[in-house]
């Protein structure tokens, strides 16, 4: 399905979010660093989202809202929408290495079976392709989890070749505590981890914790590529649609160059 066109000749484009119910940072982030590109490129864009029961950031919850998200595919192409982004790190990496392609062949299927065939990004999946996108091969990380998610998270971006270095774990369990946070807090936190002999830091591996007005900071204080899951997320959406990967303010993962 091609995206329509306004009067004035640009595309318009309609993002699709599968949203935790308790998320409240993927649905201001993604439209923010959007909203920005507008000022600059011609394409606009129009956010719908769907959102799945969780509260607490557990395994146990996070695997049944898992299980919700063949409803959201279903709900987000009956809108048609022409990209889809499953908006939570951690309920993909919970469930085992290599899941996001999983996840993401199986609700690209549901969209093609409701006749509103759209390709789907896991913010999972666009962590690790935004860092091999960069030949970033040693990271360092920080999350908002538990211990034990954490480790889940580090495994999982280990499975896929990129070495952790560091991380640093923040041990919040509510999700609502976790996106109450102010972003500008990561520009002290950062400074917790290692970076000697990173290729990259992972500000926020967690689409629910507030990084983007930090990302430019950081990476122009610490003088290496600083990304964040949402910001890994847009920039794989705007790649499925054919788009120009150009974001101001967002880090050089959007600068356009990969």
């Amino acid at each position: 399905m091609s995206a329509p066109v306004q009067a004035n000749g640009a595309r318009r484009i309609r993002v699709g979010q599968i949203v935790p119910s308790s998320n409240t940072t993927m649905e201001t982030e993604i439209p923010a660093m959007l909203r920005a590109r507008e000022l600059i490129l011609p394409e606009r864009f129009t956010f719908h989202s769907s959102r799945m029961r969780m509260k607490k950031v557990t395994k146990e919850e996070l695997e049944a809202m898992d299980r919700d998200s063949d409803r959201c595919a279903d709900e987000l192409s009956d809108a048609r929408v022409d990209v889809m982004g499953y908006a939570c790190l951690v309920a993909i990496m919970s469930m085992g290495t290599g899941y996001h392609r999983q996840s993401e062949q199986r609700l690209h299927a549901r969209t093609v079976a409701n006749g509103g065939p759209a390709p789907v990004v896991t913010s999972a999946g666009a962590l690790v392709d935004g860092l091999k996108a960069m030949g970033a091969r040693r990271v360092s990380v920080i999350c908002p989890y538990m211990k034990p998610l954490t480790k889940l998270v580090v495994d999982y971006i280990e499975s896929e070749e990129i070495d952790v270095h560091d991380y640093c774990a923040l041990e919040i369990p509510d999700n609502l505590e976790v996106g109450a946070r102010d972003p500008m807090a990561l520009v002290d936190i950062y400074k917790q981890v290692s970076l000697q002999g990173i290729d990259a830091l992972v500000l926020s591996a967690c689409v629910q914790m507030p990084s983007l007005a930090a990302v430019p900071v950081v990476e122009a204080e610490a003088g290496i590529p600083v990304v964040s899951a949402a910001v890994c997320t847009t920039w794989q959406m705007l790649g499925k649609l054919g788009l120009e990967t150009r974001v101001p303010d967002a880090g050089v993962l959007l600068s356009g160059r990969y």
